[in-house]
């Protein structure tokens, strides 16, 4: 299946750079969508992937939030996982050696509550081999200490920024923002200074659910993260805002996510300047749509004449 694929490409380059790291392709997975690949590699051909980015990894273990965690909406979803995950320790031994095997490159998508948690398991991270990024998560709407207190104010944001960018030296460092602010561009623009090689774009929007007969929130923690179509529009907009503001000038890349399920969802965000794409949502529902949507975008540039996804990257024509 490998080998189908990448001859269907063969006409175009679909190929990009985030930071110095080279994808194959520009799609990426959204944090926690596919845990840390041991379920989702048995799925689907991995090789449709640019890089695969892990659930949240936390000093410490975490057994997240009370149920219930998860409520489908009309257009998406709400998440209030609470950054379940095994722990730094757990992770070392028990998932990197799965994702070794991947053949591509990984992403670990890092939180905490603290700095100084940031900083250890980045620190350790340096490490491992097969890990060629962190991405930096300060933008967790559903956990109530760190993640999003640290994404919502410039000044905190470029700290914990800072303190990682000081122990990541192998690794790229890549920062993810949250929706739930003013101005993301002023958010971008601090974390920027403070040495972020990448940003992600867009985390998940703080949202709720009511049970109208019991007149109770859904959701156990009361608020959740809205993911999935619903919030699309807004993502590419931001994506948008950041990369004219922000990531064009400074020559940053932009992993743009929020939404996606088709190819046109994809091209939509390269257009408006992300360099590569994340899927999350949508893998619940078709863990093969990473295919479907490579061949779409592959299919779009050759009826657009392009030989290669960059010449698409950020040219959306507003005269």
């Amino acid at each position: 299946m490998e080998h189908e694929q990448r001859a269907a490409d063969k006409d175009v380059d679909l190929g990009v750079d985030i930071a110095g790291v080279r994808l194959t392709s520009p799609l990426v997975t959204c944090s926690g969508t596919c845990g840390y690949a041991d379920e989702y590699a048995d799925l689907v051909d991995i090789s449709a992937l640019g890089a695969f980015v892990t659930k949240s990894i936390t000093l410490e273990p975490r057994p997240g939030n009370d149920p219930p965690r998860v409520v489908e909406t009309r257009a998406g979803m709400l998440n209030a996982i609470g950054l379940a995950n095994v722990g730094l320790e757990a992770f070392l031994a028990e998932k990197v050696p799965l994702l070794e095997r991947l053949a591509l490159p990984v992403f670990v998508n890092v939180a905490g509550a603290r700095i100084d948690e940031y900083v250890a398991v980045a620190e350790r991270l340096e490490q491992v081999e097969a890990v060629r990024g962190i991405e930096l998560n300060i933008s967790c709407p559903n956990v109530k200490a760190g993640g999003i207190q640290f994404g919502t104010d410039g000044r905190m944001a470029a700290e914990v920024t800072a303190a990682v960018r000081a122990v990541s030296r192998k690794n790229i460092l890549i920062v993810k923002l949250s929706p739930n602010v003013t101005d993301i561009a002023e958010i971008a623009a601090a974390v920027v200074d403070a040495g972020a090689d990448a940003l992600s774009l867009i985390n998940t929007f703080t949202a709720m659910a009511v049970d109208i007969e019991a007149r109770r929130p859904i959701l156990a923690n009361v608020t959740g993260g809205l993911s999935g179509p619903a919030i699309r529009p807004i993502a590419v907009y931001m994506v948008h805002r950041v990369y004219t503001q922000v990531a064009r000038p400074a020559g940053v890349p932009i992993i743009g996510m929020g939404g996606v399920q088709y190819a046109r969802d994809a091209v939509e965000f390269l257009l408006a300047g992300a360099t590569a794409v994340g899927v999350g949502t949508a893998l619940f529902v078709d863990p093969r749509c990473i295919v479907d949507i490579r061949e779409g975008l592959a299919d779009y540039l050759r009826r657009q004449g392009c030989r290669r996804v960059t010449d698409i990257i950020g040219t959306l024509q507003l005269d």
